[in-house]
């Protein structure tokens, strides 16, 4: 005869107050009992006397607990059944509280995901350089050289350092130099459109001999030893010459320049400081090649690159450069300046000439110097962005242990049935850290998931290619273990904590919940807000400083100016080009010149010393001057502000040698408040060894004064600058007076191709190229902001989940305020001020430690915005209102709730 669902109920209850809890006994029995009394009441008895005969065959209660203590005991010394027993429970109390396993799981997941994005670009960052078999042993020449008001930290150094280095130091196996000149327009012997190539150096036949660069074909020890010839990267040879070997093809250099392709070499990987798609051999009788055969020191055009023997001590060898110098370079300078010139007089003056050497390896992290091949990376930001991840990840961790802790209540009478019917405390422990280790698992594995989605949009922040590694078994062992390290780590103390419980107290209800026993979680959500805060800070001030920098008076006008690149492409047409555009209606005016106002996009720069006439050249009068060569409408095309005098003109032909000085000039060479008519002077020609030859000079009439403008970063002060009147067709760039540029490009494109068939058109806006000046700022800004915003709403997740635990354990308390007449205002505020007092004490902590962080960024900037009190308070009152949202939400709903439920449950 079956069972009705009553005669179940009713043995399940009477079970339940024998003292049958044990879970998997309880299940067991319950089945055992059910079948025996359904097989009794077949023979003809009744329900009850079935069941008191079937509890006779167990020994009533005394016989039931004492073998479910038999079992538990047998079941503590199986660790299978343990394991299984473990699993079963946690998965079965993940169910059980859906709410909070959830709020865990995605928390950590978020926390883990932003934690394996951040790794792999640590990674990323870390290996750069490593693919070079003799990495250890490689280094770069760096320059300082400080006189004339400038100081330069730069990669240059002078043609003939390499040779003379080999040369007179044993210590040195090779040496190999690189030089740039911007880009290139490229194509095929036998071809009619030209290709823009950026990725193209001057090399040294060494170059496969440093760099572990594999040659697919050629012969690497020759490939460079011929004049007019290059190596080409697969990925060119692929795009010239597809379908067919490249070797001992011809390619055509800026339409004049005829090389054979002696070599084809594997990409260079992309964990590189440098990517050349072109290399181009300085041997022959081209430019390049010839200035590479230079004797002179005092000319700073070329990258150095050393390859020291093995057992050779860096330090040492560098410890021996300045004596390089004093041997070399001293000369020259002295030849120059003339007098007692000593290279010791010129240190005591306040000058500086330095050589350094960099390692290969330090080169992305540790290195920002003038004339690196490729923006590096920082390893600041590495070690910055390492903390933000940890301290994500801790967020996340923190969440885990003061939910497991809030709950405490819910699981006590747990504990203490299981320690009374003979569970060790060590068996509690493993069951807590099971359950820890079991939501961390499955957080991984959705972190994996999410840190998937989140990468295409962290590369494109960070210009990284960044790709979770799948296929490789190390991957999947290493977040297995993280995942078990977190679990263990952010179950121990909840596991400890819940363990402890004395079993009668518990039983008795006496344990001590929420807030009340809260410090330590207090400290926690305290340790929270304060990085959140900090991420705050640190987000806003940095687009703060970004948005100083687009908004600040530059001295010129930025807006509405396009510049059409690589104009020698036009040639001898520049000049027709130039006023075919010009009877555009919506364009204003226009200039030739390859110096623009804004670093980058094939922007030219040279320098050179000047000093005021009437004086003999000396260390201390000599001005290191940028000098830029224009045309007549540069001033008015870029709108830059001309102080005093003119500008230069068609109608003085003497203009032709003439210098437009910027302020800073002025002051440099000491020409007072009267500079126009003053002249300045420079080396006009050089001795048979190189060294500027002291009796022939030129020159310069100063005809205006143009106000200070920023042309380089706002890292860096403005220095002296000359305005010459010369050729120089590097761009045309056009001011223009249009709502919809588009029609200006179509226009210009038109008037390109009439004039340089098959010569790519390229174009690009001021503004714009003053903007990526700064792009890695901008980059910083955007993934900081990100990043706070990650940490932000994983404290708020579990902030969430506690104040919803915190308001269900105050449902009696809140149902009696509402019987005694308070309001809802009056509970939300009851329920919201505890957190919200940890909220403010966080943001107290956060504030200083965030001022001395911004205080410290923004040093790197020489024009820098104010962050005032009312950035911290911002801040302040934003993770406030946010944290006050997220409390809000449940302390209204629970004070909303009608009362006469939350005290009938009672």
């Amino acid at each position: 005869m079956a069972l009705t669902n009553v005669h179940i109920d009713f043995i399940i209850k009477d079970l339940h107050s024998r003292g049958v809890v044990l879970e998997d006994f309880q299940d067991e029995v319950i089945d055992h009992v059910c079948s025996v009394v359904e097989k009794e009441m077949d023979l003809g008895k009744n329900f009850i006397d079935a069941y008191q005969g079937v509890l006779k065959l167990f020994g009533h209660t005394a016989g039931l607990r004492q073998t479910q203590q038999q079992t538990l005991l047998q079941q503590n010394q199986n660790s299978k059944i343990m394991l299984k027993n473990y699993l079963t429970i946690g998965l079965r109390n993940l169910r059980k509280q859906g709410f909070y396993s959830i709020i865990n799981i995605v928390g950590l997941a978020v926390g883990v995901a932003a934690c394996l994005v951040i790794g792999l670009f640590i990674l990323d960052e870390l290996s750069f350089d490593k693919y070079n078999v003799k990495a250890g042993h490689i280094y770069r020449i760096n320059n300082e050289i400080k006189f004339g008001g400038n100081h330069m930290k730069m990669t240059y150094s002078s043609a003939p350092f390499a040779h003379t280095l080999k040369q007179d130091y044993p210590e040195i196996e090779s040496t190999v130099r690189f030089r740039s000149n911007g880009s290139y327009l490229v194509k095929p012997a036998e071809g009619t459109e030209n290709i823009k190539e950026q990725n193209v150096i001057w090399t040294d036949s060494t170059f496969f001999k440093i760099f572990s660069v594999n040659v697919l074909e050629g012969n690497p020890a020759t490939a460079l030893k011929e004049p007019a010839s290059v190596a080409i990267s697969k990925s060119t040879a692929e795009k010239y010459f597809p379908g067919k070997s490249a070797l001992g093809q011809s390619l055509i250099l800026d339409n004049k320049y005829n090389a054979k392709v002696t070599a084809v070499y594997e990409n260079i990987p992309t964990a590189s400081h440098f990517h050349f798609d072109i290399l181009i051999s300085m041997v022959g009788d081209w430019p390049t090649a010839k200035e590479a055969q230079s004797t002179v020191y005092l000319s700073n055009n070329f990258q150095t690159y050393l390859l020291l023997k093995e057992g050779t001590n860096a330090k040492a060898f560098e410890s021996k450069l300045p004596g390089f110098l004093e041997k070399y370079v001293g000369p020259q300078i002295a030849q120059a300046l003339g007098g007692d010139f000593t290279m010791e007089k010129f240190r005591a003056s306040g000058n500086k000439y330095e050589m350094t050497l960099t390692p290969l390896l330090d080169i992305h992290l540790h290195s920002d110097l003038k004339g690196e091949f490729e923006p590096n990376g920082n390893i600041t930001y590495v070690y910055l962005f390492g903390l933000v991840g940890a301290f994500i990840l801790a967020i996340a961790c923190i969440n885990f242990m003061n939910l497991s802790t809030a709950r405490s209540s819910n699981r006590a009478k747990e504990v203490g049935v299981r320690k009374v019917m003979g569970s060790l405390r060590s068996h509690l422990v493993r069951q807590f850290l099971t359950e820890s280790t079991l939501i961390t698992i499955f957080a991984f594995t959705v972190a994996v998931g999410i840190a998937y989605l989140m990468l295409p949009f962290f590369n494109d922040l960070s210009l990284k290619k960044l790709s979770i590694p799948f296929l490789e078994p190390s991957f999947y062992v290493t977040m297995l273990i993280a995942a078990l390290a977190v679990g263990v780590l952010a179950g121990v103390y909840p596991s400890f904590f819940l363990s402890a419980f004395r079993p009668a107290n518990v039983l008795k209800g006496n344990v001590s919940l929420g807030m009340k026993s809260g410090l330590i979680r207090s400290a926690l959500v305290v340790f929270q807000f304060v990085i959140s805060i900090f991420l705050i800070i640190g987000a806003i001030t940095v687009n703060r400083q970004l948005n100083f920098i687009q908004n600040k008076k530059l001295g010129f006008h930025k807006d509405q100016v396009i510049i059409i690149q690589d104009a020698y492409a036009l040639r001898p047409k520049i000049q027709s080009f130039k006023e075919e555009a010009l009877k555009i209606s919506a364009i204003e005016s226009g200039s030739i010149s390859g110096f623009l106002p804004v670093e980058g996009s094939g922007s030219w720069r040279s320098d050179n010393t000047y000093w005021k006439e009437g004086n003999q050249p000396t260390a201390e009068n000599l001005v290191s001057l940028q000098q830029w060569t224009v045309d007549n409408d540069y001033v008015k095309t870029f709108g830059m502000n001309i102080k005093t005098g003119r500008g230069f003109s068609n109608e003085f032909p003497s203009d032709s040698t003439a210098v437009v000085l910027n302020e800073a000039a002025v002051l440099q060479f000491e020409l007072g408040n009267d500079p126009i008519g003053k002249k300045i002077t420079t080396f006009d020609g050089n001795i048979p060894d190189g060294s500027p030859d002291p009796k022939k000079l030129k020159a310069w009439t100063v005809i205006g004064v143009v106000e200070n403008f920023h042309f380089s970063s706002l890292k860096e002060n403005i220095t002296g600058l000359g305005l010459f009147l010369n050729k120089s067709d590097g761009c045309v760039s056009f001011r223009f007076n249009a709502k919809n540029a588009q029609e200006i490009i179509v226009s210009l494109e038109k008037i390109w191709k009439e004039l340089a068939p098959g010569q790519p058109f390229q174009y690009s806006f001021l503004d714009e190229d003053f903007g990526r000046m700064y792009a890695s700022e901008q980059r910083l800004g955007k993934i900081f902001a990100s990043f706070a915003g990650l940490a932000i709403v994983i404290a708020c997740l579990g902030l969430f989940a506690l104040t919803a635990f915190t308001a269900e354990q105050r449902t009696k308390e809140i149902g009696i305020r509402k019987v005694m007449g308070a309001s809802v205002s009056s509970i939300v505020v009851l329920l919201s001020k505890e957190f919200g007092k940890l909220i403010i004490i966080a943001f107290v902590v956060a504030a200083p430690v965030a001022w001395f962080a911004v205080d410290w960024w923004l040093k790197g900037y020489t024009y820098k915005t104010e962050i005032g009190v009312s950035v911290y308070l911002l801040a302040g009152v934003s993770a406030f209102a946010i944290a006050w949202l997220t409390m809000g939400y449940q302390s209204v709903k629970a004070a909303i709730s009608n009362p006469v439920n939350s005290l009938r449950s009672e």
